[in-house]
């Protein structure tokens, strides 16, 4: 490698954010800054990381993708029994990170987990393309496969079980999860890594709001 890894670095000097600019409602501000994101064109603006635990504390993240956004919470879909779902199941807590490089922006969302109705789950699972459904069945997902052949023969099995037209039930084990944030932070980058940090944090049925040093 011939750039140190320490030597990586860039400015931040797209702009600014005040807390006298941004909304009293933090989900008002996200879908202002999402929008902001789409009108971007960024690749998969609604990409993000969540950060699960198990009961002991053992942290995980990966990537997923917001699915709805409503005055309750973040939504996303997955296998219930797959690595994050056991973990969120067990320790119902979790925290999630979007990151818009282009714009300079981070957005950060802490707050407990809680499962969507299973008819929240069945609307969704049904707007799916009908290969995603397939591939929710046909996947146990975080489990060992001895060969990625095995996952194309059970969706070749799959797709002569249902054919073209039958319609393809949602897999028992397979949801949503909305995460019901009790914190939001919206993060500009500054010159200097003076960067801009608002929080907002959920009290006593209200949002309170604050700057917080970078």
């Amino acid at each position: 490698m011939n750039t140190a890894i320490a030597d990586l670095r860039r400015e931040y000097t797209r702009q600014g954010l005040l807390k006298q600019d941004v909304d009293s409602d933090p989900f008002r501000q996200f879908h202002r800054w999402f929008e902001q994101a789409l009108a971007a064109e960024l690749p998969e603006p609604n990409a993000m990381t969540i950060a699960s635990a198990t009961p002991d504390g053992r942290p995980s993240a990966r990537m997923v993708l917001l699915k709805n956004l409503d005055d309750q919470g973040f939504v996303f879909y997955t296998n219930y029994e797959s690595h994050k779902g056991q973990e969120l199941l067990a320790n119902p807590w979790a925290s999630l990170v979007f990151w818009w490089a282009e714009l300079e922006r981070q957005v950060r969302v802490e707050g407990r987990v809680e499962q969507v109705s299973a008819a929240e789950s069945d609307a969704y699972f049904h707007s799916r393309p009908r290969s995603s459904q397939l591939g929710a069945w046909a996947s146990n997902q975080s489990r060992i496969v001895d060969d990625r052949a095995d996952l194309e023969q059970r969706l070749a099995e799959l797709e002569a079980q249902y054919g073209e037209d039958q319609p393809i039930p949602r897999p028992p084990h397979w949801g949503g999860f909305r995460v019901v944030p009790e914190v939001i932070e919206f993060w500009q980058g500054r010159p200097n890594r003076l960067h801009d940090r608002i929080v907002y944090r959920h009290k006593a049925g209200a949002w309170t709001l604050a700057r917080l040093a970078p």
